[in-house]
């Protein structure tokens, strides 16, 4: 059953949003958070709920020509906003995708998932948290920021998909759990 939560917010929402962020992105800059995900130029990074992309602009910046960031979200207006941020900061390496879980990534092919800021937004949690698992590499990272959630930590590992590798801050790194059945 669809919830609120899985069906993207109205336009002017949307617009009022970006403008906030982008408000926020002044005082507090996005490349601080990104690098708490240890990208490396070459690497293949999911900015999952990109918003209005102020996470995927600078994780493209960091995986460089070599490298290509995914930028997804639910919202349609998001895929317009990134595309044109990516214009104007001269980016080729970032691709959109909306959608409300499946990413349509290979298994296996991202080497870090950016979950900022969105998290206590999903309706459904553990199903896009085995979508993450499904997509990333062996000992990639899972990172997640959301302050709205008391004990992310908690809430990830009850999966039994992640186990969690440091916290800088506010921002959670995980690793996939790979079953050896």
């Amino acid at each position: 059953m669809k919830t609120e939560r899985d069906i993207p917010m109205k336009a002017i929402s949307f617009k009022m949003m970006s403008m906030l962020f982008s408000l926020r992105d002044i005082v507090s800059k996005p490349v601080k958070k990104v690098n708490k995900a240890k990208i490396k130029e070459g690497y293949y990074v999911l900015d999952y709920g990109c918003g209005a992309g102020s996470y995927t602009i600078s994780a493209a910046k960091a995986v460089g020509v070599s490298g290509k960031v995914y930028a997804a979200d639910i919202h349609p207006l998001s895929a317009k906003k990134v595309q044109k941020k990516a214009l104007k900061e001269g980016l080729t390496n970032i691709e959109t995708i909306t959608t409300d879980c499946s990413t349509g990534l290979t298994d296996n092919s991202i080497d870090v998932i950016l979950c900022f800021d969105m998290f206590h937004m999903l309706n459904d949690p553990y199903r896009i948290l085995k979508e993450f698992h499904r997509v990333l590499k062996p000992d990639a990272i899972f990172s997640i920021d959301c302050h709205h959630i008391n004990d992310i930590e908690a809430e990830v590992a009850k999966t039994g998909l992640f186990k969690l590798i440091e916290k800088i801050d506010k921002t959670y790194n995980f690793t996939k759990i790979i079953n050896k059945t």
